[in-house]
């Protein structure tokens, strides 16, 4: 490992839908410019590594830095990964062309700089800690609420990754037993309950029993495979009835969820990011801490942690996972 400390770092963040770079100055702890594009997921892996390269060096070249100036590339993956043999291992959203898929060597033919991957939750986390909703905290606890429910945890300042790479999978806490079947096959966990999917399915079981809703029709209209959160979002402040009963719910859920976390962790601060949090803003979460305040085992800890909204939208994974490559890439102090 070259004894240069990382200035330039490029953090990417593959998503099912778009792939977002970032450049970040290090030494400044600025970002110097990003770029986004579509990822084109149908195409295969192969394509979407060559997507994830160019618009990597879009984002340099509007940075006005030359490739041979990155010192280090980090890539979120949304997926479990081996990390130290740069290998992902499955990412469901992206189809099978990802299993056992050797991301760090085909990214290095494209962009030759040491490359550190890790889980897209915890790059997030990592991203709003440095420079979004979570700067200066030491502990905190991410959680973001899309599709699924992920969770990146910050303890000392550093990410916690755990001796399996498994840290900050909150989306798989039970919280309540026989509940509805997670896309993990076990039942009641919180993703099954708090995620848009999870929103998505009370909609559907609601007009299935004979109810009407706004937010149905307008998935119709649209042509989505899912109800995405925009979707959700503006039946809700229509006054759809059966989503805002659906919101309700989830948020409850995801109340519990941060209390658990919270009673295991006890984080100075938790912040909540994804599509439901980007489409519906800070009023999302007044019936989240409503939900999560009775069930602090602290009394204090219920009136001083603070539950607040992500702040840097959907650059978070790409900027922490910059951040991230530079931290794991600095050499050692040498000792006295």
């Amino acid at each position: 490992m070259s004894k240069k400390r990382p200035r330039y770092c490029v953090g990417l963040d593959l998503g099912g839908t778009s792939v977002f770079a970032a450049v970040v100055d290090v030494k400044k702890q600025k970002v110097l410019a990003t770029a986004k594009r579509k990822t084109r997921a149908e195409r295969g892996a192969d394509v979407v590594v060559e997507r994830l390269a160019r618009t990597a060096l879009e984002a340099l070249e509007s940075a006005g830095l030359k490739p041979k100036r990155v010192d280090a590339l980090g890539v979120g993956v949304p997926g479990p990964i081996i990390p130290e043999e740069g290998v992902v291992v499955r990412c469901a959203n992206l189809g099978p062309s990802w299993d056992n898929y050797p991301l760090t060597q085909r990214l290095s033919a494209l962009l030759p700089a040491p490359i550190v991957l890790d889980n897209d939750v915890n790059v997030g986390a990592v991203g709003e800690h440095a420079f979004g909703a979570g700067a200066g905290a030491e502990d905190l606890l991410a959680i973001f609420v899309g599709t699924g429910v992920g969770g990146g945890v910050i303890l000392g300042g550093k990410l916690r990754v755990g001796p399996h790479n498994a840290a900050g999978e909150i989306g798989h806490t039970v919280v309540q037993d026989g509940g509805p079947l997670c896309g993990c096959g076990q039942a009641g966990h919180a993703e099954a309950l708090c995620s848009r999917s999870a929103i998505e399915r009370s909609i559907i079981q609601a007009v299935e029993a004979g109810q009407s809703s706004l937010a149905m029709e307008l998935w119709r209209a649209s042509g989505k495979a899912t109800m995405s959160s925009g979707i959700i979002g503006d039946a809700y402040d229509q006054g759809d009835a059966v989503t805002r009963e659906a919101v309700a719910r989830a948020q409850y859920y995801l109340g519990l969820l941060i209390a658990n976390c919270a009673n295991t962790l006890d984080p100075e601060l938790v912040v909540v990011g994804g599509g439901m949090l980007e489409r519906f803003g800070e009023a999302y979460l007044a019936p989240v801490r409503e939900a999560a305040q009775p069930h602090f085992i602290n009394p204090i800890a219920a009136e001083t942690t603070k539950i607040v909204p992500a702040s840097l939208g959907d650059r978070s994974g790409a900027v922490g996972a910059a951040i991230l490559a530079a931290q794991r890439l600095q050499p050692s102090k040498s000792k006295a």
